[in-house]
């Protein structure tokens, strides 16, 4: 498919109700970003288990890490449409079941059937884009997108602190009932297809071990130093077992014949950049959504609304930024320059929330947090655009894949480490973690580390290599066209 001029880019244009569907699917996400956060001292407070609350974070993320890479080959090989339907799906059916959890456990288990159905939407959502619409296109479109996300960061932390303060925290699942509907209507409708099918095997063997490597290093993590301590047999096991069998992966992963994680990815020095920088990006982003209601909350006694709100200022700033890079950043300076800047600002906004963080403010907290979100947005859609850009249409699924699969497996993994940063603190204080002080110790504990997260993806930042500015080949094997 041959790009159509930037003037046909928008709602009201032959591809307008592709892009309204996309953007509906984004909104799906995007609310789940900040409104489970905002609730996380009211389910604790319901169901129990402050220990245990990053799991809900970090067994959603480790869900949809391990699952983007097989839904980016499956879609390079069946087409994009049938596996945002099945996401979708799958993610309507883990609403509903967490909506009517009754334990941690059992909320944490679906939490994970959510995080699947994560992995297929996001990626695909920002794949179709990118079959759609030219690298210039992409600029523009990425203002309606970047909209999605900043009409969820006001909208989420609002509905989840409405929700908490009336008790009623279940409905910021139920919610996307509704949401899930409209979006898979939406697809089913509007988006058509033409795939050529070939022959293909999924990698089931590396996808377990994968997952359940991973698994294991999140669980000796989080329970490290809380469930037993650091240097028992028992953790020694945990993360001995996987590391010995995310090694097991990688031998696997090299005789595959189509890998779930495809190593030419990595050996492409502009993929590696950019998946490295999307690492570090969900390191850092799950440090602040997850801790910062609880940190405000806790610590300043302000109730969720306000919690909230703090944080959505972060989520406010990124889609800003989003949409300003291509039009006044990247198409002008290019994709480096662009994402050093964006890197900078993260750099200035995390050390100043760390350095702050001991004298609790709900202003301070929400202009850091915006100034981190602008710098984000600075980073995260160039680096996809131009990892993107760099390869041809059957390469463009696992591409985009591996950008998302490694900013969330580093927010999985950060979630986990954030948390026994947390956990820490809170133990060693011999108070409970509703203590003002203990709050803002902890929280203060986090910021520092993810100032630290920050530095050391400022640091990959710089290998990154110059960045074409369109693929030669763009025509498309798979023509995707508005519905007549």
């Amino acid at each position: 498919m041959t790009p159509t001029p930037r003037a046909d880019v928008g709602l009201r244009s032959e591809r307008g109700p592709i892009l309204f569907a996309v953007m509906v699917s984004t909104g799906l996400i995007a609310i789940d970003a900040t409104i489970v956060a905002t609730a996380v001292p009211s389910i604790v407070r319901d169901v129990g288990g402050f220990a245990e609350f990053p799991w809900l974070f970090s067994v959603y993320l480790l869900a949809q890490a391990v699952s983007v890479p097989v839904y980016a080959k499956l879609a390079d090989l069946f087409g994009r449409k049938p596996l945002m339907l099945f996401g979708i799906g799958l993610f309507l059916i883990g609403s509903i079941l967490c909506g009517i959890a009754w334990s941690m456990p059992a909320l944490i288990v679906f939490r994970a059937i959510q995080g699947l159905g994560a992995g297929a939407v996001q990626p695909m959502s920002m794949t179709i884009i990118g079959d759609i619409y030219s690298v210039a296109e992409r600029a523009t479109v990425q203002g309606y997108v970047a909209s999605v996300w900043a009409l969820s960061a006001v909208v989420g932390p609002t509905l989840g602190g409405v929700f908490s303060q009336l008790g009623i925290w279940r409905w910021i699942f139920l919610v996307n009932i509704p949401l899930c509907l409209l979006a898979g209507a939406l697809i089913a409708r509007d988006f058509h297809e033409q795939v050529h099918r070939r022959d293909h095997r999924i990698d089931y063997a590396g996808s377990v071990l994968l997952t359940v490597g991973l698994a294991l290093i999140i669980l000796g993590v989080l329970q490290g130093g809380h469930g037993w301590a650091w240097t028992s047999p028992t953790s020694l096991a945990v993360f001995g077992g996987g590391t010995i069998v995310l090694l097991a992966f990688a031998l696997v992963e090299r005789r595959a014949a189509e890998p779930v994680l495809p190593m030419w990815v990595l050996r492409r020095r502009l993929l590696a950049a950019t998946t490295t920088l999307s690492l570090g990006i969900g390191v850092v982003l799950i440090g602040l959504t997850s801790f910062v209601p609880t940190y405000l909350e806790n610590s300043l006694g302000v109730p969720p609304l306000v919690g909230g709100l703090a944080l959505a200022t972060l989520t406010i700033g990124w889609p800003i930024a989003a949409s300003l890079s291509g039009r006044y950043f990247y198409l002008r300076i290019g994709f480096r320059p662009t994402i050093w800047i964006g890197l900078g600002i993260v750099l200035v906004g995390t050390v100043a929330l760390a350095a702050l963080a001991t004298r609790p403010s709900v202003l301070v907290v929400a202009v850091t947090c915006f100034v981190i979100g602008f710098g984000m947005g600075l980073v995260s859609a160039p680096a996809l655009i131009a990892a993107q850009a760099s390869v041809d249409w059957h390469e463009r699924g696992v591409a985009t894949g591996m950008n998302m699969f490694a900013r969330s497996i580093g927010s999985a993994l950060g979630a986990a480490v954030f948390g026994a940063v947390a956990n820490a603190v809170v133990a060693a204080s011999g108070r409970p973690e509703t203590d003002p002080a203990t709050a803002a110790a902890a929280g203060t504990a986090v910021f520092v580390a993810a100032a630290v997260a920050t530095a050391a993806t400022c640091i990959a930042g710089l290998a990154m290599p110059p960045v074409p500015s369109e693929p030669p080949e763009h025509q498309t094997e798979s023509a995707a066209a508005p519905a007549s």
